[in-house]
């Protein structure tokens, strides 16, 4: 592991440092700059590495920095930031939710290699998917970097096309909501026939989490999975049919694609910042 260096000492960053750990890295080999003194004192506490107040010292000898802060923040990064990587040229990571790699090369300088990711909150357990894609000038070992750094944190797949990180956004960063969302509906549901609140939210998260270690660890298709589960004319074929004549599939497709459309225009917005 080369010298990596965070802007931002977040929940992100945090989920990243310790997981990185976990896997044999140095902390001599990690820095932060983290604003917030109280934030700052934690993380050395916690995890044993350099701990800055300025983004310049925490990013002066690293090869790899890593963007862990909010899209809005970036001109004050990049104003901070942009001679430094524009001299010692190191990899330059960015987890901020829908910036495009055009813009942090317009904010930070051509010629970096630039890889834009998008975790979503799961991460912060080491259970997270997250979504790459490179610009032309990150070479394979620099990809390599950039899937080891994130694979600290789940599961990591590679996206050719940048326009696809949106639907990457709408699907896995937003996808924790959908899942939280349908725990409710059922928590609520079976409330409402008379279950204990506290029962029915056990019941609804245990059996989601079941499920889906059934469908990571098996790596069988979900409509399989399904159709094991579902006996003919017995409750869980009524359940499915009821969610058939409500239109589920449709409802699903319009909010992702809902999603979808609203990275777009977040994006768009931030060709507005200086």
């Amino acid at each position: 592991m080369t010298r990596l260096a965070f802007i931002g000492g977040g929940n992100m960053a945090r989920s990243l440092i310790g997981g990185l750990l976990k896997t044999g890295v140095a902390p001599a080999t990690l820095s932060v700059a983290e604003p917030l003194a109280e934030a700052r004192q934690a993380l050395g506490r916690e995890f044993g590495i350099a701990c800055y107040a300025e983004n310049r010292l925490a990013v002066a000898d690293a090869e790899v920095i890593l963007l862990a802060v909010k899209p809005q923040v970036m001109p004050a990064i990049h104003a901070d930031l942009r001679d430094i990587l524009q001299r010692n040229r190191p990899l330059l990571i960015s987890i901020a939710a829908g910036v495009r790699l055009d813009q942090l090369e317009r904010w930070f300088g051509n010629g970096l290699p630039i890889v834009r990711c998008m975790p979503n909150t799961p991460a912060l357990i080491g259970a997270g998917a997250t979504g790459l894609c490179a610009n032309s000038r990150v070479s394979p070992a620099q990809k390599a970097q950039a899937q080891h750094i994130l694979d600290a944190a789940g599961i990591t797949r590679w996206i050719d096309d940048e326009a696809l990180m949106d639907t990457v956004t709408a699907l896995s960063g937003s996808g924790p909501a959908y899942f939280f969302a349908l725990v409710e509906a059922l928590e609520a549901a079976a409330v409402a026939q008379g279950l204990p609140r506290d029962t029915a939210r056990a019941l609804a998260a245990q059996t989601c989490f079941g499920a889906g270690r059934m469908l990571v660890e098996g790596g069988e298709d979900p409509a399989v999975l399904r159709q094991r589960v579902t006996s003919p004319n017995g409750t869980t074929q009524a359940a499915l049919e009821s969610f058939g004549a409500d239109g589920l599939p449709h409802i699903v497709a319009r909010a992702v694609a809902a999603a979808t459309r609203r990275g777009v225009e977040l994006a768009a917005e931030l060709d507005k910042l200086p």
